[in-house]
Parts: C-alpha cells; structure tokens; sequence
C-alpha cells in the first residue's frame, strides 16, 4: 500500500514538474518579473532613493544645527622672535599649549539669507615656562551673520528643491514604465522568433509530406519533373529556414532572460521561455486632450519645465546681484571673562559686543559686469524658448501616441482576420494539390500568403502593445482602468 502510493505521489511530482516546464508565460508574467528584479528596475528604484536623502538633506539645512568645533591640544614648543625696545630681534623660547573649544547653536534665515547663532566657548592656555594656566571663557554669545545686496540661494531653493524632489519621484514611475515597454520589445521578439520557428517546422512537415506525394505522382505521370525538383527545393529551403528560426528564437530568449533577470532551474539545463499570444485587446477610448492634461500634471518633464524656468530667473538673478555692491553685516552680544582658574572665569562675566561691515562694490569693470548680466539675459531668454518648444514637441507626441494607438487597434483586427483567411486558404490549396487540382507555383503562392499573414498579425499585436505601454509611460496614466500609475 505505501509502495503504491509513493509511486502514484512520484508520478503526480513529476506530472506537476513536467507542466511547470512546459507552462507558457504570458506578458503580464513577463513585465511583474521585469519590474521585479531586472536591472533597469533596481537601478530606478537605487535612483530613488538618492532623490529621497538628497531632498532629506536639502531640508536638513534649513533646521537648527548643533555643532562642536575645537583644536584640542594646540601644543607648540619652539623660538620665536621678539622685537626689543630698542628695535633689535631677539629669539625667545616659548612653550605653550593653547586648546579652545566652541559648542553652536546656528539657524539659517531662509527669507534673507543670513545665519543667527548661540553659542559657548571655553579657552585655555598653559604656558609651561612660567608654569601658569590661563582661561577664557565665553558663557553665553549670540551672533547674526547678514548678507546684504547679495544673491540669496536659500530663497531660491526653497523654490527649486521641492521641484527637483517631485521631478525624481515621477522619474521612478517613468523608469519602471520605461523598463514594461523594454521587456515588451524583448517580449516581443521572441514571440515573433518563436512563431517563425513554428512556420518553419509546419512548413518542413508539410513541404516533406507533398514531396513523397509529388514522387507517387510522378510515377502516375501526373506531375512534371520540373514540379518535382521545386518541390524538393522547397525542401530543402524549409530546412535552412529551421535552422536559422531555431537559431535566432534561441538568441531572443537569452535577451529576455538577461533583461528580466530570469533564472534557469538548478539542472544546469537552460530551458526556453515559453509564451503565449497577447489576443486580448483592452477596450478604452483616448481623449487626446485628457491625455495630454495628464501629461502635465504626471510627467517628470512637465515638472521639469517650471524648474528649468525658475532655474534660469535664479541665474539671472545671481548674475545680477554678484555683481554690484555687495555687504555683510556682522554682529554679535553675549558674556565673557577671564581668570587663572575655571571658577574664576565664569565669576562675574562681562558684556561682550562687536559689530562690523565689510562691502565690496567695483568700480571699472571695463564692461565685465554688464557682459556677464546681458550673458544670463539671454540664457534666460534661450531657456524660455526651449522649453516652450519642448512643450509643443511634448502635446505632438502625445497626440501622434493616441492616434497610432487608435489606429493600431483596428489593424489587430485587420490582420487577425487575414490570417485567418490565409490559413484556410493554404489548407484548400494543400487539398487540391493531394487531388492534382492546383498546381506547385499556386501552392507555393498560398503557402507565402500564409506565412507572410500570420507573421503581419503577430507583428501588428506587437506594434499595439508597444504603443499601449508607450503611451502609460508618456503620459503615467492607465486608461484601461482610469487611474494615475503610482
């Protein structure tokens, strides 16, 4: 009874193996598996995530920052040189250490580009000839740092940063689609390799099975021997086709195995992939205008658009101020002392203030600075110019997508139709040519209406698919199920 059943278990393992093999995948199979673990897939998905810390690090600079800074010993032993009353030199040893340690608290002021800070600082210096120790202390200090006149960075990546983040996430979405119309091509390919070699076996049975009637016929006297040779010609070219359909179905497989990252079982055998006919259409209308305002509010380059316009306002802007009277005003009010020991130091502290005001302003430039203004001038006006052709080269392609689309669909049908037609009409001639009814040159016509048929229906179901990604990815909308992709 257990023998029995292990080898019923056995028979059904090797049932269920066997058909695991021989399973043929279908598109949607192939796209999950491309977007899943090809190396376009996890390249967009690695890109990803560089556009998240880059913007996590962007919005890192505008919150409080807490930083230790120091030199921590800053010992020096060695002779230096003294100027004398009199004004002669003289070198004196020295012997010291003179460490300093500063704790801030600093903020960015976004609006106009300057920086306030907190901060404490203690300073000690040991002088080791002497053999005395001396402290600096700072308890409390508040400094404003402010540009004045200056270009503001910060003001403008407020407004290009959220931009650029945005852009990379719809990049991804775009990366991913772009990988579904790849594996589509390859998927495709294939398809088309693999119904080649059908035809070319089809086409060899058939072509050996006429030819041992043709020699029956002949003996009959019911065929001439120049119909004979055609037909073993014939033959023979069936042959030379298979081997070079076996060949090129051979080398699409491995194409898309490398590009979706499939792996071959662990028999050390490799096994060709398997697919099946995309037949079903969806069936959904395209509104170009719905298409294109999808377009706009979901692609990466649309995005793009607005940044590369403020982009250039913001050069403009730079050359503009960065080039004229420039200042910065520096000030700053806290506590500080002194004293031979720590204590000491913090006893009684007292007012510690400062301010200054660099500026720089040219003067003669000999037309330097107007060249670099009028230079950013029209960059900003080349870069207005593109992007508004850039636009309407973005709405045309939509519009030629939706309308090849369209026209694609009924040529899916077009063709199914003739291959139909075709396939029957090769199995008639076949008959009539077993009854002596058609001869070898109109069985050879229907034979390439036949191939050439099934070979346009395959190939139109590929052109369809193609578009039907190819307008997800330019628009990152599924009009099947009318919803954004995400």
């Amino acid at each position: 009874m257990n023998r029995l059943y292990l080898f019923v278990l056995g028979l059904w393992v090797s049932a269920a193996q066997t058909f695991g093999q021989t399973q043929a995948m279908t598109l949607s199979d192939v796209l999950q598996l491309a977007q899943a673990q090809s190396v376009s897939a996890k390249r967009a998905n690695t890109q990803q995530r560089t556009n998240i810390w880059s913007y996590r690090s962007f919005l890192a600079q505008y919150k409080p920052q807490l930083s230790l800074a120091g030199t921590l010993p800053n010992f020096t032993r060695s002779y230096i040189q003294v100027v004398q009353p009199d004004g002669n030199i003289q070198f004196e040893p020295v012997s010291y250490n003179n460490s300093i340690l500063n704790l801030s608290l600093s903020q960015t002021i976004a609006p106009t580009g300057g920086t306030i800070s907190v901060q404490t600082q203690l300073q000690r210096f040991d002088n080791f000839i002497q053999n005395n120790t001396l402290y600096n202390v700072v308890p409390f200090g508040i400094e404003l740092t402010q540009p004045l006149f200056w270009f503001n960075p910060m003001r403008w990546d407020r407004r290009i940063q959220p931009l650029l983040y945005a852009e990379g996430n719809q990049q991804l979405i775009e990366n991913l689609e772009q990988v579904s119309v790849s594996a589509t091509t390859l998927y495709f390919d294939l398809l088309v390799a693999q119904v080649n070699l059908q035809i070319a076996e089809t086409n060899r049975v058939n072509n050996d099975t006429l030819y041992k009637i043709a020699l029956h016929k002949l003996d009959l006297g019911k065929i001439s021997q120049n119909d004979l040779l055609q037909l073993q010609l014939s033959v023979l070219n069936a042959e030379k086709d298979l081997a070079s359909a076996q060949q090129m179905a051979a080398v699409a497989s491995l194409k898309l195995k490398t590009f979706i990252g499939y792996r071959d079982d662990g028999t050390g055998q490799t096994r060709p992939l398997e697919l099946t006919i995309p037949n079903q259409i969806p069936v959904f209308a395209v509104d170009v205008k719905r298409a294109i305002d999808e377009a706009g509010s979901n692609r990466s380059a649309a995005i793009g658009f607005r940044r590369r316009l403020l982009e250039a306002n913001r050069d403009l802007e730079k050359a503009r101020k960065n080039n004229g009277l420039n200042a910065t005003l520096i000030g700053g009010y806290g506590l500080s002392n002194q004293g031979g020991r720590l204590g000491e130091a913090y006893v009684s502290p007292q007012n510690r203030e400062y301010v200054s005001l660099q500026f720089s302003l040219p003067i003669m430039t000999w037309g330097r600075t107007k060249a670099i203004v009028e230079t950013a001038k029209a960059n900003s006006e080349l870069t207005q110019q593109t992007v508004e052709q850039d636009k309407l080269t973005f709405e045309q392609e939509i519009f030629t997508q939706v309308t090849l689309l369209q026209m694609l669909n009924q040529q899916v049908t077009l063709t199914a139709k003739a291959d139909q037609i075709a396939q029957n009409r090769y199995q008639i001639a076949q008959d009539r040519f077993k009854l002596s009814d058609l001869s070898v040159t109109d069985l050879g016509i229907a034979t390439q209406d036949k191939d050439r048929a099934r070979r346009d229906a395959i190939l139109a179901l590929r052109d369809y698919w193609q578009a039907y990604y190819t307008l997800r990815l330019l628009t990152l909308y599924d009009f099947e199920t009318n919803q954004k992709i995400k």
